[in-house]
């Protein structure tokens, strides 16, 4: 007898947060990997940089779904000449309406110098008005967290994601205290 997707086990995602700062980004990630209530790893890397280092980019959800995706977006890219903005659209639109691409079951948040956009299977493209930008379990809790690091403090962009992903695994039971932060050079 199958599986309905019903009984699969319960997948919680990981906490993974860009945040904007005085032509500084930096986008970081906890390590968490959990199966239902139990931690099957701890540093797992779930962030990366993308085109030579122009680009950097962290998935939630599954890890095979998400690193396709990295993949897709690196095709995209070298398929447009390697405009951000356009190859971002186009794999929201090739996620949502290929057939091979849409049960893939991950958020994205993928930036370059100029732009911090999160990307979904439904098609959804979005920059963020401020800057900041979280998925996953923990994101909420890191978004309010950086929210506030940049109303009360001078933390730079990795300083406020570090914080940030520290109160988040201090909350969140699917978020630990493993980070992986990654970083564009400042914008010229």
């Amino acid at each position: 007898m199958g599986r309905n997707d019903d009984e699969r086990p319960a997948w919680r995602s990981t906490t993974v947060l860009c945040v904007r700062r005085d032509g500084r980004v930096a986008l970081g990630a906890d390590g968490q990997v959990s199966m239902g209530n139990t931690i099957m790893k701890s540093r797992a890397s779930k962030v990366r940089q993308l085109a030579h280092g122009r680009i950097i980019g962290g998935f939630a959800g599954s890890a095979a779904d998400g690193l396709t995706l990295f993949e897709l977006l690196e095709a995209k890219l070298e398929s447009v000449g390697g405009n951000f903005t356009r190859a971002c659209v186009e794999l929201a639109k090739d996620w949502r309406q290929d057939r091979r691409y849409r049960r893939l079951e991950a958020l994205m948040i993928v930036a370059d110098r100029d732009r911090t956009l999160l990307l979904s299977g439904t098609g959804d493209v979005i920059e963020p008005d401020d800057g900041i930008v979280a998925i996953g379990s923990g994101g909420n809790y890191a978004l309010a967290a950086a929210r506030a690091l940049m109303r009360h403090t001078a933390l730079d962009a990795r300083g406020v994601v570090a914080e940030s992903l520290r109160v988040a695994g201090e909350i969140c039971v699917f978020t630990n205290l493993e980070h992986t932060v990654l970083e564009l050079p400042e914008a010229t």
